[in-house]
């Protein structure tokens, strides 16, 4: 009888789960690729200077203003 306990206690110790493994993997590396992406986006942001605005052509400014009523200088 006592050989039957030492038995189950053997199956346990077995090893590590193999699907606990590849879930761990995954974790990390998900974990890898966001921090890492955090600190490229911290690094871009102090190194990088902020975007230009493209230049608003005369046309578009015109017909803003004729959509609010005030008349383009120079007409």
């Amino acid at each position: 009888m006592a050989d039957d306990t030492d038995f189950v206690k053997d199956s346990g110790q077995k090893g590590f789960n193999p699907a606990l493994i590849v879930l761990l993997v995954v974790v990390g590396l998900l974990l890898t690729f966001l921090v890492g992406n955090y600190v490229l986006y911290t690094y871009a942001q102090k190194t990088i200077p902020p975007r230009k605005k493209k230049p608003v052509s005369k046309k578009k400014l015109k017909k803003e203003r004729m959509k609010q009523g005030v008349s383009a200088p120079g007409e």
